[in-house]
């Protein structure tokens, strides 16, 4: 699908969410991605072969009080 020089992540790897965006509709809270990865603003996605990832939000940091 992608068509970028060097070429975007596949839906398979690790870091697929670093896929250029072809579409984007903030106000529907969802992107798609140039590798075919629909990515929620929850972190959540789906992929084109159907399977869904549940959010994952990155755990917070802890700040020094």
């Amino acid at each position: 699908m992608c068509a970028h020089i060097p070429p975007c992540p596949t839906a398979s790897a690790p870091d697929r969410e670093a896929a250029r965006s072809t579409t984007y509709r903030p106000e529907q809270g969802w992107s798609l991605l140039c590798n075919g990865v629909l990515l929620f603003e929850d972190t959540g996605e789906v992929l084109p072969n159907g399977v869904i990832v549940a959010p994952h939000h990155p755990a917070l940091a802890a700040t020094p009080s």
